[in-house]
């Protein structure tokens, strides 16, 4: 099957007022040349480093070893695109909820979009399809409110920087859901699966932008939609994508070729900056969990040597699944009790493999190595 469809995009395309709710969104698949030469090998090179990530992934003696620090830094560049900006520090002193002395809202916003991702992964491994009111259930647990679909008037996109109105979303309950259901199908649909998944993935991220569903949370729900796609393709096992950090170093050209596929029907250009925004994405995720799987064979002899009879495998793999550590979580991980637990750290801090900070009674041990891999 090629990768056409018989829907007239640009007869649609000049109904379209930046000003009107742009209710004449036409449904997917577009009338659009998306199998050109540069597109074909950017699939072909994009596919190969995504099933490259995949397969590594799934020979880690523990592939969700990892997971934790992966998903915690996709989840603080998803957020840093719409501008809630957090720290390292602040990001995984949260994640070991130091709520009463951390009042960032920033890093609480990212923790509950690695949390939505992780319920919205469970969700649809469960009924095996992606379905709107996962998408709904998601956001939800992005901005932890019980909202649904945008039912106001008035809904209106502008540039931040002149406040210029750029795209007018569609509006009304009725016509969102139809739009909705319509995607819905379009992603589900086994007819179309010779499409390549990442030509696809490219088409539903616009789509759902364009509706733009919600009230708030479009973004990152888009993005998190964006990896539930692919692991449900099969194109991916694990939520290790890293997709957002390629967004952020293209910010202007995401924004500028989103409104072109509106505005000028330029289908081909989207779909080539996302499908090489997977194979960059996909070699810079393999370089990091290389990375951070050296340090880690790297220092397990150091370890050992510092804890001798003590030195266990589960403690090392803790060490690297929580950057910033403290003593409560070796008890909850039945490492140790409290006080052979504190002489554990104590002894890797002295050999100078963990550095410490003091936040107000407790003091919280940092992989300084893992922190310098995941700052990059």
């Amino acid at each position: 099957m090629s990768i056409q469809s018989t829907y007239k995009y640009s007869k649609k395309m000049k109904n379209f007022d930046k000003n009107k709710p742009y209710n004449a969104l036409p449904p997917l698949p577009p009338k659009a040349n998306l199998e050109s030469v540069e597109i074909l090998k950017a699939s072909i090179k994009a596919n190969k480093l995504l099933a490259e990530l995949k397969g590594y992934c799934q020979t880690l003696p523990n592939p969700h070893l990892l997971l934790n620090t992966i998903v915690l830094q996709e989840s603080k560049e998803s957020s840093a695109i719409e501008n809630i900006v957090t720290t390292q520090d602040e990001l995984y002193q949260e994640t070991l909820r130091i709520s009463d002395t951390i009042k960032s809202a920033a890093a609480k916003e990212v923790i509950q979009y690695r949390e939505a991702m992780y319920w919205g992964l469970e969700e649809m491994q469960k009924k095996g399809f992606i379905s709107t009111n996962l998408l709904v259930g998601i956001m939800q647990r992005l901005r932890n409110t019980d909202e649904n679909i945008r039912n106001t008037p008035g809904t209106k996109l502008a540039n931040p920087s002149n406040k210029q109105v750029v795209y007018t979303p569609p509006e009304g309950d009725q016509i969102i859901r139809e739009k909705l259901k319509a995607l819905e199908a379009f992603m589900n649909d086994d007819e179309l699966s010779d499409w390549d998944g990442l030509v696809k993935m490219a088409l539903i991220h616009y789509q759902f932008e364009a509706i733009h569903p919600f009230t708030d949370g479009n973004g990152r729900t888009g993005r998190i939609l964006n990896v539930l796609y692919l692991i449900n393709q099969n194109l991916i096992g694990l939520p290790v994508l890293y997709l957002s950090y390629y967004i952020i170093q293209n910010k202007s050209d995401y924004y500028r070729l989103l409104r072109e596929v509106t505005e000028k029907g330029n289908w081909a250009e989207w779909v080539l900056f996302i499908v090489k925004g997977v194979g960059e994405t996909s070699a810079l995720t393999l370089k990091k969990i290389n990375a951070i799987l050296k340090l880690k064979s790297d220092s397990e002899e150091k370890i050992k040597k510092a804890l001798k009879a003590s030195y266990s495998k589960e403690l090392c793999d803790l060490l690297y699944s929580y950057p910033y550590i403290k003593i409560k979580i070796l008890e909850e991980n039945n490492i140790a009790k409290r006080q052979t637990a504190s002489e554990y750290l104590k002894k890797l801090e002295k050999i100078g493999f963990l550095d410490t900070v003091k936040i107000g009674k407790e003091t919280y041990y940092i992989n300084k190595g893992l922190m310098d891999i995941l700052s990059i």
